[in-house]
């Protein structure tokens, strides 16, 4: 199956080298300035890694361009994943974001369907097996093998066990699905064999590439009976915005130390002109299992990942990309590199009741008109008022976010702060915007620790 991978990585002549990349952390910065970056050259400080502010450039530029290539600095693994199917709720109590698809939650309609599968063979006088697949019960993680023949998954993909949901972080998606394989003799209704088997998923984007990636691994746990020996093949679909480029889940057997895997890749049919297009794709893969001892095979088992949003609209850089249904977190540290920005902030949530705190559903947005953040700027922080030394006017929310100063109705903080601090912080932000493709109106949170 590395082959596979392999194979699939040259035909589609895009993720090229950034495959292993992938199966890193993906892209965002602390804004601590301890995060690092990868390069040839070894271990870079994000706080080197030199990005522009976007509202000072041009609306296509060279450097952020190069910029969003770069490896992803290592702190967005210490992400936590957030449940898709646990979509939080903003202040109206109405749903924010996507919900993920719950599969498990069909176990019933799949087991009428079963049934009815059952019935339909008796009627047409069938003596052979008929092999029926539901959604099942919870499995511990224990349960879960390692499989050298798949894509490494994250960390935390296994740490929930095998509950039927959805997993995501900005770049990532993961999740573990119980299913169960049912043979039944439709001459005297008796169950021949069983199999229980887990469905690992697993979908990533990436920052700076139009095609994103999934695959499914289904690995057993028991079998018995008439469901031994059973052989799984599937092929993927994509809905919305997007297109199969590649779709690989040949016939494999299932058994103890053998794990089926698909693999598939889809692109994104969003325009690549004009700047500012978006649009979202949702990718299914679909199995079935055959076994010699059968006439037919199963039904489907029909597996959708959460929906992948692509777009060309991240300023300043003309490289389309694609992310999860995940809110991200700007994060500043009060021991980091700037300390009284951080302090500032913490203020501003804590005791102006300003919105984006962690933990909360008011979220900052991201503005990206020009002439709107800088009247945010100029009505927070006005020439006329006086700078100590060495400081600097520092606002929040931040005037690049629709809760800024003027366009979030004139509720602000304002405060005096070190001058180079609330520099370097603001192109900390502006990482975390690059990195994350937060662009128009996305939805961000800032973490002060």
């Amino acid at each position: 199956m590395r082959k596979l991978l392999a194979a699939g990585v040259v035909s589609l002549g895009l993720l090229g080298s950034c495959l292993s990349a992938a199966q890193e952390a993906s892209a965002d910065d602390s804004g601590s300035g301890a995060a690092t970056v990868q390069s040839a050259e070894g271990a870079v400080s994000a706080a080197e890694v030199s990005v522009p502010l976007p509202e000072d450039l041009d609306e296509s530029s060279q450097e952020l361009d190069e910029a969003i290539s770069l490896p992803a600095p290592a702190a967005l693994e210490e992400q936590e994943p957030a449940a898709a199917a646990d979509a939080p709720q903003d202040e109206s109590g109405v749903a924010e974001g996507i919900v993920a698809p719950d599969p498990v939650a069909s176990a019933p309609d799949d087991e009428a369907d079963c049934r009815a599968r059952v019935a339909a063979a008796i009627a047409h006088g069938s003596e052979s097996p008929v092999p029926c697949v539901t959604w099942g019960a919870s499995a511990t993680t224990a349960e879960l093998r390692a499989a050298a023949d798949a894509w490494p998954t994250p960390k935390w993909c296994g740490e929930h066990g095998a509950n039927g949901k959805w997993y995501v972080t900005r770049f990532k998606a993961c999740g573990v699905f119980p299913s169960d394989l049912t043979v039944t003799d439709v001459r005297t209704g008796q169950v021949t064999g069983r199999m229980h088997y887990l469905a690992v998923a697993y979908a990533y984007s990436k920052r700076d590439i139009k095609t994103w990636a999934y695959q499914v691994e289904l690995l057993e746990v028991t079998s018995s009976g008439s469901a031994k020996g059973s052989s799984a093949s599937g092929k993927a679909t994509c809905a919305g915005k997007c297109k199969v480029a590649e779709s690989k889940f040949p016939s494999q057997l299932m058994g103890a130390s053998k794990d089926p895997v698909g693999q598939f890749f889809l692109d994104t049919t969003i325009q690549t002109s004009p700047k500012g297009q978006q649009g979202e794709g949702q990718a299914s893969a679909a199995w079935r299992f055959t076994n010699p001892e059968w006439a037919a095979p199963s039904n489907d088992v029909v597996l959708p990942t959460p929906p992948v949003r692509c777009d060309n609209a991240l300023p300043a850089t003309s490289k389309a990309g694609c992310v999860m249904p995940y809110i991200a977190e700007m994060v500043y540290a009060k021991n980091g590199e700037f300390p009284e920005l951080a302090q500032h902030i913490e203020y501003a949530q804590n005791t102006e009741n300003l919105p984006g705190k962690h933990g909360t559903t008011r979220y900052l947005t991201r503005l990206t008109d020009r002439v709107k953040i800088r009247g945010n700027r100029t009505t927070a922080c006005p020439s006329s008022i006086v700078r100590p030394p060495n400081k600097s006017c520092d606002e929040y929310p931040f005037a690049s976010t629709w809760q800024g100063a003027s366009t979030g109705g004139g509720n602000f903080s304002r405060r005096m702060i070190n001058a180079t601090q609330n520099e370097d912080g603001g192109r900390a932000l502006s990482r975390f915007y690059l990195y994350n493709r937060i662009i128009e109106k996305d939805k961000f949170l800032v973490w002060i620790k």
